[in-house]
């Protein structure tokens, strides 16, 4: 299903720490300037995964200073979501939620369902490997969505 690049895309998961950084991140580093890219989550009671920014690191991605955020947040800061020509929604609470907030918009909300990779392991070593699974599970979305990354062109 590759398509042209929308002019604004919105990745949402729950706490904005793991899965929808790390799609905003991906998404600028493999389409470049090409559209605007933000991150949400349904709550912002937690501060950025460092499994989350070590594995993105692995790739060239800077998630360290990512500033979690939530739909209340946005909207607090005057970003409307009726702004955005797409959300993608990367847990089942925040596809339920960006549908409720965008049912009056005229704008495209999608469901990824994406691997959560908290709390599965106990090893670090485990917990990398979980976190590098979500991240390439991402990068695989985000390729079948758009197609060849603008970005990475010669």
């Amino acid at each position: 299903m590759t398509t042209a690049l929308p002019g604004s895309i919105l990745f949402c998961c729950d706490h904005n720490a793991v899965r929808s950084p790390m799609a905003e991140g991906l998404m600028k580093k493999l389409y470049g300037q090409g559209c605007y890219v933000q991150s949400a989550g349904v709550k912002n009671d937690l501060e950025i995964d460092g499994f989350a920014v070590a594995v993105c690191q692995e790739v060239g991605i800077e998630l360290a200073r990512h500033k979690s955020r939530s739909f209340h947040d946005m909207q607090q800061l005057g970003e409307d979501l009726s702004g955005f020509d797409l959300i993608v929604a990367l847990s089942p609470a925040s596809h339920e939620l960006a549908q409720q907030l965008t049912r009056l918009y005229h704008l495209t909300v999608e469901f990824w369902p994406i691997l959560d990779p908290t709390g599965h392991a106990e090893a670090r070593e485990e917990k990398l490997a979980r976190y590098r699974m979500t991240r390439d599970q991402i990068h695989e979305k985000l390729i079948g969505r758009f197609g060849t990354p603008t970005a990475l062109k010669p």
